[in-house]
């Protein structure tokens, strides 16, 4: 056969692949082809979703299992060597190797990024293939490994027998740390988002180094029992026998593997302090888990626990490093080795997206003042001033409007699913319990079948923190509604966790990014894509914080007590006039008081006479950058078609040449074009092809029916058989209602009418076949719109 006539995969199978066999290469071991990269954003349309395109290199050349080194980009032989090596560029830049090649099936361009002799790019032929100890060489001299460093970071990870394989932006936090330590670097700091699998990576740092004999007694310190729990029973499972956890104060030094919380080390008695049981050189690696929250404060219990075991080399893990004037990860472990942001891993496709519910209430809004002399329903008579958002569930809880959010949660479970996994997240306590009342209350029905329908969790709470595991798990139903303060802002890996209720003021970037990380993570086997974030105390506004790094796709936000909490599919004014909002000012006042110590005993007034309503509605959505959309839908639409397409008659081109037009405008969507928020302003009778025709090039639009019409005048049926005929008119009947993207389905002809008149096959045979019926259907889209 011609060579030109083969295609990309016979050309990696005839030529690519035995070349690179050819110079040394284990096939079964250090080359993976079609490597996926990335799993493709999550694209949200109304209630429905889809996945953007992945990234996959044809080849990934690996020195040792999970230790990449080069790209190989294929191409058809028709075209140039070359062709592909952009692209291997790009996915060479994810990994950061600096090794690519590019081939057709006749020999490799070569892309060397630290070459010495200034030539980057070099044709070979193909038996001139590196070999993989050339690349690994030249790698390690540009890097200047020593022998011994060089021996440590090529320590195999943990791995083999079906065991989960490291992401790309895992295997550059494990490889970074593993070398920076093998360089001596003796404080690292390791920034990844929620969800993205920190106790993984920390797992195969402690694995290689561990095997490698370089750290033999191991600590890995936490602040939540459920975090060290979690950790053992999950990622550190192999560990086995070597793995304690230290608890009831007992320091047993006969292991390797420590795990252990702070509070259970420390105390405020010298005595208690049992960490001190352990020399100060008793441990050579100490891994701290959400390093943000302890270690960074210099008078932390954790700072003592660091300092005490100063020798040690310390990694410390977290989504959001804190930086303020009191409180510092990088003053303590300096810059992040690596950093891979929450923004990184939504549009990676790793991280869930999310929507946005804002309700605003008019008291939070407008605040409350009572009477002179008025009373709670203690009898306390309530002091004489302005009450506003900052003080509610604080200092004045006003009944009714727990009531409210407690009804416009059930609202929009109601209306979405009564079973998807909710996270309350309430002041304190106190908050806590009466949301929890107020929840059993709005759901009555479902608490008599299962009292567990709905819980507390908090710190106070024996019965409430057993049930947290089953709230974690995606196989256990109950609990389905969960009220907490703060337990459960970190640490939680709660993968089906749909909906996410900020009934709190959230007083900084770091707890805000731990807090909506509750919901990021994925479960496809659950049908866990993205997740919703219904906000009553304005801390979604933290999005236009420039430390933000991950917008949502929609933020919706009802106007009326009556409207639905659930957002439409897409918006009819996407202007965004700014915030409605007051100013809240700067720095601290910005977010009131400061939280109150969850044990004392603030005095509350308790008010249940005061009406509370809902007020304002906006909704914004963002394009597929993440950045909102400020113009209106209109102006939006038509700079970004006119950004694909310079005229109506490249756009028409591209429509009548597509085999189906459903790819399209499925392209388009990826694209930020939103159709049914556009269907919503223009018509809903309308095909996406005439929303477009009329908003960007102000053609006058055809409805569906009016475009079916046109086919009929045309006797564009009468050279078919009768039941060829009838079935051509269902098709028409069917674009007519519902829209192009029903007829191009595969499964058309095996819904109703269609059953009524066959079987596919027999339905095919009445055009004289398959072919023939594709080819009669490409027709008819072709006659639809030469209107």
């Amino acid at each position: 056969m011609d060579k030109k006539q083969l295609s990309e995969r016979e050309i990696c199978t005839q030529y690519i692949t035995p070349a690179i066999a050819q110079s040394g290469w284990d096939i079964a071991t250090q080359v993976r082809e079609e490597f996926t990269l990335t799993a493709g954003r999550i694209i949200v349309r109304g209630k429905l979703h889809t996945r953007g395109q992945s990234k996959r290199a044809d080849y990934v050349l690996f020195y040792k299992p999970n230790i990449p080194i080069a790209v190989v980009e294929a191409k058809r032989n028709d075209h140039a060597v070359g062709d592909g090596m952009q692209q291997g560029l790009g996915y060479a830049a994810l990994l950061e190797v600096p090794f690519v090649f590019s081939s057709n099936g006749d020999g490799f361009l070569f892309h060397n990024k630290i070459t010495t002799d200034g030539v980057i790019e070099r044709e070979l032929p193909l038996e001139a293939f590196p070999s993989p100890e050339t690349l690994w060489q030249w790698w390690a001299a540009h890097k200047g490994l020593s022998a011994p460093q060089k021996a440590l970071v090529t320590q195999d990870y943990y791995g083999g027998g079906g065991e989960k394989t490291p992401r790309y932006y895992q295997l550059l936090a494990i490889n970074k740390t593993t070398e920076a330590i093998a360089r001596g670097q003796n404080r690292i700091l390791l920034v990844m988002a929620t969800g993205t699998g920190k106790t993984f990576t920390a797992f195969q740092i402690i694995w290689r180094l561990w095997k490698a004999k370089a750290k033999k007694r191991i600590l890995f310190l936490a602040d939540r029992n459920v975090l060290v729990d979690q950790t053992m029973t999950n990622d550190f499972k192999p560990f086995g026998q070597v793995m304690t956890k230290i608890k009831k104060r007992q320091a047993n030094k006969a292991y390797e593997i420590y795990l252990c919380l702070y509070q259970a080390v420390t105390g405020s008695e010298e005595e208690q302090n049992i960490y001190k049981q352990f020399s100060p050189d008793f441990f050579d690696l100490i891994v701290i888990d959400e390093c943000h929250r302890g270690s960074a404060k210099e008078d932390s219990a954790w700072r003592e626990i660091l300092e005490y075991f100063s020798a040690a080399t310390q990694i410390g893990l977290t989504a959001t490093p804190k930086e303020t004037k009191t409180v510092s990860n990088i003053d303590y472990f300096g810059e992040p080795i690596y950093t891979y942001s929450l923004r990184e891993g939504i549009d990676d496709g790793f991280l869930a997206p999310y929507k946005v519910v804002r309700i605003d209430l008019d008291r939070d809004l407008s605040g409350w003042r009572p009477d002179r002399g008025m009373v709670d329903i203690y009898g306390n008579e309530i002091e004489d001033r302005i009450y506003n958002q900052k003080d509610f569930d604080k200092k004045l809880v006003l009944t009714r409007r727990n009531q409210l959010v407690a009804e416009k949660i059930s609202e929009f479970l109601k209306q979405t699913n009564r079973f998807d996994k909710t996270i309350v997240f309430c002041e304190n306590i106190d908050h806590a319990q009466r949301m929890r009342q107020a929840l059993i209350n709005e759901n009555s029905d479902l608490v008599a079948e299962n009292y567990k329908y709905v819980m507390q969790i908090t710190g106070d709470n024996a019965e409430g923190k057993a049930e947290l595991d089953n709230f974690i798990f995606p196989e256990s139903v109950y609990p389905v509604i969960v009220t907490t303060s703060k337990l459960m802002t970190t640490g939680v890996d709660a993968q089906t966790c749909k909906l996410i209720v900020l009934d709190q003021r959230i007083a900084s970037m770091t707890e805000f990014k731990q807090t909506i990380g509750r919901g990021t993570r994925i479960n496809e086997d659950y049908g866990k894509y993205y997740f919703t974030i219904m906000d009553f105390k304005k801390a979604t506004e933290l999005f236009a914080d420039p430390d933000f790094d991950g917008d949502p796709v929609q933020i919706y936000e009802p106007k009326n007590l009556d409207d639905s909490p659930v957002p439409p599919d897409d918006a009819d004014d996407m202007a965004d006039e700014g915030s409605t909002y007051p100013d809240r000012g700067d720095g601290a006042e910005r977010f009131g008081v400061a939280e109150e110590d969850e044990g004392s005993a603030v005095r509350r007034y308790v008010v249940d006479s005061v009406e509370v309503r809902v007020v304002a509605e906006r909704v914004l959505y963002f394009d597929a950058e993440g950045r909102q959309i400020t113009e209106s839908l209109k102006d939006y639409t038509r700079k970004q078609m006119l950004g694909e397409y310079a005229s109506l008659n490249d756009f028409l081109s591209r429509w009548s040449g597509a085999d189906k037009k459903q790819a399209v405008i499925e392209e388009l969507a990826n694209q930020g074009v939103f159709f049914e928020a556009l269907a919503d302003e223009v018509g809903r009778d309308f095909d996406p092809f005439d929303l477009i025709c009329h908003v960007v090039w102000d053609m006058p639009p055809l409805t569906r029916r009016e475009r079916a019409d046109e086919v009929r005048k045309q006797n564009y049926f009468t050279k078919y058989g009768e039941q060829a005929r009838r079935v051509l008119e269902a098709l028409l009947e069917k674009y007519a209602d519902e829209g192009m993207a029903q007829i191009e389905r595969p499964q058309i002809l095996n819904v109703s009418p269609f059953t009524e008149m066959g079987t596919p096959m027999e339905i095919a045979w009445a055009f004289g076949g398959s072919t023939a019926y594709l080819a009669a259907l490409q027709e008819l889209t072709q006659a639809l719109y030469s209107a």
